[in-house]
């Protein structure tokens, strides 16, 4: 009974193949995978929604948009972007903190939960009026560190302070540990613009004036938590009105004192690839998926059950047979004639 079933077989190499392609098939819907050691590539991106990133200083596809706007569009090209296996969170800065939306979660079976934050991104979210970018670095860091896992950091931001730094409110970062790799991201133009004040509705109710972002020295003596509060002001006219921009040069100094890196915002292809040039959060054992690897070799086994055994032989025994039947064809032709 052996010997005919495997003599059987033998002859009917199509209906093996298709059963161990029907066999694969049935293994990769079972989710099958494999422990291999890996690069972890975790991200925690941190975005700026302080108010001076409602200025209109940035243009996608030349049309005039707000660096909110544009933060928003570039994070959408980064996400995009990122391989399938990336763990992403994303962070909102407001004030001197930063907070994070979520632990890192994967990017392509949570596309759409992270696309929705970031649409969701808005200056209303914020806790604070102030932006103290040097000061928030300090809580990034222990926010990181509250990670079941290790995360590098994508850091966007104008760079702008509010209230200005002076002797008495500028953070030492000669022992800051944590910003090694960290890669900080400038939006907005090198233009000053005035800074909107909108109302809850989102609507322009004037312009920040330059005394909402005076020093006040005096007061900084006596108790640095005072100081920077952002008031009411608003420009009455444009002389008064506090111009912002991109605070470039102070960026690129921040990173250097924390062993960053810092790369300019306006080209997402120079954001990616200096995202790349990150070295990995972690390296560890990852689960490799192997059902696309089973499906295309079930796939592959599918075809090979209809190619004939000798498929070159087979095919020049095909044309010697149309190549005579063309040939008594033509010679019929010929005779009638």
């Amino acid at each position: 009974m052996s010997k005919r079933l495997i003599n059987y077989l033998r002859h009917r190499r199509d209906l093996v193949l298709l059963c161990i392609a029907l066999l694969l098939l049935i293994v990769a819907m079972l989710k099958p995978t494999w422990p291999i050691k890996r690069d972890i590539y975790s991200y925690l991106l941190v975005a700026d929604i302080s108010q001076s990133m409602n200025v209109k200083d940035m243009s996608i596809l030349g049309k005039p948009v707000t660096r909110m706007e544009y933060q928003q569009y570039l994070l959408h090209r980064v996400i995009g972007e990122l391989p399938c296996g990336t763990l992403v969170s994303i962070g909102l800065f407001a004030g001197d903190s930063v907070a994070a939306l979520y632990t890192p979660i994967e990017v392509c079976s949570n596309f759409h939960a992270i696309e929705d934050s970031i649409d969701h991104l808005d200056w209303r979210m914020g806790w604070s009026g102030n932006s103290k970018v040097r000061t928030s670095l300090f809580t990034l860091a222990r926010v990181i560190r509250s990670f079941p896992e290790p995360a590098q950091v994508v850091y966007v931001t104008d760079g702008e302070e509010a209230p200005k730094l002076h002797a008495f409110n500028t953070k030492d970062l000669t022992s800051f540990q944590g910003g090694k790799d960290w890669l900080f991201v400038g939006i907005g133009s090198d233009k000053g613009t005035a800074i909107p004040k909108l109302d809850e509705h989102n609507q322009v109710i004037g312009y920040w004036s330059s005394e909402s972002f005076a020093m006040q020295p005096g007061i900084a003596q006596i108790s640095e938590a005072n100081i920077g509060i952002r008031d009411d002001n608003v420009a009455p006219s444009e002389s008064d009105r506090f111009l912002s921009k991109l605070d470039e040069k102070y960026l690129e100094s921040v990173a250097k004192e924390v062993s960053g890196n810092y790369v300019n915002g306006d080209s997402v292809q120079n954001v990616l690839m200096a995202m790349k040039n990150q070295p990995p959060a972690r390296r560890d054992k990852a689960k490799f998926e192997l059902r696309w690897l089973l499906a295309g070799l079930a796939g592959l086994l599918f075809l090979l059950a209809y190619i004939p055994k000798h498929p070159v032989h087979e095919a020049k025994q095909v044309w010697t047979t149309w190549s005579k039947r063309l040939s008594r064809q033509s010679s019929g032709k010929v005779s009638k004639v």
